[in-house]
């Protein structure tokens, strides 16, 4: 498929499908007038690639990530990536907690102007 029905696929930029080729995360091959030629599984590798940036991962970790990937979206058990990713879960939860600390603080400071009035 080109690049234009994969964006649309996926709900994806051309610009950033061009990136993800940049970046070592899709692959596609040329048509004879040069246009991009992307397989059928590539759209599944695009909703990969989505899931797995929204969760925080840099582009090089899922370079290192994707080949572990299966035909559902999950992730098989590979060499050296494992403990990387307990150390994106780790940040995600700091983070999770500190926004749960946010909103405290921010819901006390609206009890206390509202008090106030």
């Amino acid at each position: 498929m080109l690049i234009g029905q994969l964006a649309k696929l996926t709900g994806t930029s051309e610009r950033l499908l061009r990136y993800y080729e940049r970046a070592g995360l899709l692959a596609s091959s040329r048509q004879s007038n040069g246009y991009r030629d992307y397989d059928d599984a590539a759209a599944q590798t695009v909703r990969q690639i989505r899931a797995l940036l929204a969760a925080g991962l840099s582009t090089n970790l899922i370079r290192q990530v994707l080949p572990c990937a299966v035909a559902d979206g999950s992730l098989r058990p590979c060499p050296g990536v494992l403990e990387k990713l307990r150390t994106q879960l780790a940040r995600l939860d700091q983070r999770s907690d500190e926004l749960t600390r946010a909103r405290q603080t921010l819901r006390q400071a609206i009890t206390v102007a509202e008090q106030a009035e």
